[in-house]
């Protein structure tokens, strides 16, 4: 029976010691945790442009368009142009039901005459002192009224055929062969090409920022990365949030460009705020998010990341301004930052990840 038990203790002894050797496999200072394969790039001195980025789209500049609708309730008789098409100042649009158009035209004609009748005659009486004054007056004032009630009916049936106003393309078409139509149903858009700015939407803290005269750089779609199509500058900030997207607009007029900007047409705009002729940068890739702020992984000569802290000034599509944590010449991680812990080991991607150990390097010759 005491022989089980100092077996028993024996083998407690044992496994006790075997936990407390166990930490003698851990890694030794000075080893690297990991292997990991990324891509660096110095931080360099080089002027920079702050910018801050925002999409739109080409409209037609206020003064340079026209939306155009019937002047009474009526129905469409004939649509004579489409969306997209080139129209000439004149040229007709749409034409209205002309039967009640015509019809009041042509009573406004009956009654001038019949009150231009009533007034000679009243001129004669006075004239002949058969009748008063009084009835002289009422004879002018219903000419006068019958006049202008015909004007306004040749007025309307004017617009009952409806031209463009300006020479341009047809932005939007809604006339619809047939269909009722009243004042307050736009028919018919007609835009000057050539006379256009860019709206871009930029947050309410960015446009604090942004003021007549800055320059942008537009391009086409909505990345940075498109083609660069114009330049231009800010001609105007919106004073008021639009209530639908919470935005600001910027209403930018191109300068000098490769080709037409066509309206609708979808464009990403840099906007520069201010340019620094010494500023120290850092590729953007490099930038990894911790908290409220960003950290860079700075590589040693020995090839060893250290995670460090930095503060961002301004950043573009392409690079990031450093103002605290980087010098000159520090060597960061960019493409494979996120995958790297503090005292990783790094290499230049396709070498081995495999880790380093210092029994590895001792068997190296």
């Amino acid at each position: 029976m005491k022989i089980r038990r100092w077996s028993v203790l024996a083998l407690t002894l044992a496994a006790g010691c075997a936990r407390k050797e166990a930490p003698a496999d851990e890694a030794k200072p000075g080893e690297s945790k990991a292997v990991v394969a990324a891509e660096t790039a110095l931080a360099i001195v080089q002027p920079f442009t702050e910018s801050i980025g925002a999409i739109g789209s080409v409209e037609a500049r206020a003064g340079h368009v026209a939306v155009l609708s019937a002047p009474i309730a009526t129905r469409v008789a004939n649509v004579l142009v489409s969306s997209g098409q080139t129209v000439v100042r004149g040229e007709v649009l749409v034409e209205l039901e002309q039967s009640g158009f015509q019809s009041a035209l042509k009573s406004a004609q009956a009654t001038l005459t019949s009150a231009q009748s009533a007034r000679d005659r009243a001129q004669k009486l006075v004239d002949q002192g058969i009748s008063p004054r009084r009835d002289l007056d009422q004879a002018l004032s219903e000419f006068a009224k019958a006049d202008a009630d015909l004007v306004a009916a040749r007025r309307m049936a004017d617009l009952s055929v409806i031209r463009s106003p300006l020479a341009g393309v047809v932005t939007r078409m809604t006339a619809v062969l047939g269909a009722s139509v009243d004042p307050s149903q736009p028919l018919v858009e007609v835009a000057d090409p050539s006379m256009v700015d860019v709206l871009l939407s930029v947050q309410p803290a960015d446009a604090a920022r942004i003021h007549p005269g800055n320059r942008v750089a537009l391009h086409a779609g909505q990345r940075a990365a498109g083609e660069a199509v114009a330049t231009g500058e800010v001609i105007d900030v919106a004073g008021v949030v639009d209530s639908a997207s919470r935005a600001v607009s910027i209403r930018v007029r191109a300068g000098s460009s490769k080709r037409a900007l066509r309206i609708g047409e979808t464009f990403f705009g840099e906007i520069a705020l201010a340019t620094r002729a010494r500023a120290i940068t850092i590729p953007l890739a490099a930038l990894v998010p911790e908290g409220d702020g960003f950290k860079v992984f700075v590589v040693d000569s020995a090839g060893i990341a250290h995670a460090t802290p930095v503060t961002v000034g301004g950043r573009t599509a392409a690079v990031a301004e450093i103002v605290g944590g980087v010098k000159a010449g520090d060597r960061v991680v960019t493409i494979g930052a996120f995958g790297v812990e503090d005292g990783a080991k790094i290499v230049a991607p396709g070498k081995s990840s495999a880790p380093t150990t210092a029994a590895d390097s001792a068997d190296k010759p």
